[in-house]
């Protein structure tokens, strides 16, 4: 099925936050271009959410009178794949709450700093780890977080000792918090 092509495809309909998956930040025939973004049929499987959506004229679940219905009885607490689902459904009720033009300009100023953390401080081995650190996370803690990247990465460090840095720098807050910075498989 051809989805309609959706005005903000970096969040989906479902409450995933497609910005910060890292298949969206892959160059070649791996890369998603989000939910019902540019060329999605073309490297997913149908998507039941998608279609009921499409279905029903909506673009987000979360602005359905049957929301949530039985497709979220295990949301938040069920296997993740590329990204993580635990914030599935507060995700939604925050883009519901704050409106999706304010939650869309939160997400993308954290896909900019997920693109910064993949950029200059990636060993080869974080993309998955930034991009779960800084979905979960709160926005104000994931900013703190690039405060403290300035003050304590030199121009003299390997990328290595950067990674390894800015690692522990998420890692101290994630703990501190609770967050487990793993995907649940």
């Amino acid at each position: 099925m051809e989805y309609k092509t959706r005005k903000y495809p970096q969040f989906s309909p479902c409450g995933l936050n497609c910005g910060l998956c890292p298949r969206y930040h892959t160059v070649g025939s791996s890369r998603c271009p989000g939910c019902a973004g540019e060329g999605f049929s073309d490297v997913h499987p149908p998507c039941g959410v998608l279609s009921c959506n499409q279905r029903r004229g909506l673009e987000y679940c979360f602005e359905c009178d049957n929301f949530p219905c039985k497709k979220y009885d295990k949301a938040d607490s069920s296997a993740d794949s590329f990204i993580t689902h635990r914030k599935q459904m507060s995700d939604m009720e925050k883009a519901r709450q704050m409106g999706m033009a304010a939650y869309a300009a939160e997400l993308n100023r954290k896909i900019e700093i997920l693109e910064d953390l993949i950029e200059n401080y990636n060993d080869g081995r974080r993309k998955g780890f930034y991009g779960l650190a800084v979905n979960l996370l709160e926005f104000k803690d994931v900013e703190e977080i690039m405060a403290n990247i300035k003050s304590d990465v030199t121009p003299q460090m390997t990328v290595k000792e950067k990674a390894a840095k800015v690692v522990a720098l998420f890692q101290s807050i994630a703990d501190e918090k609770g967050i487990y910075l793993k995907l649940q498989k």
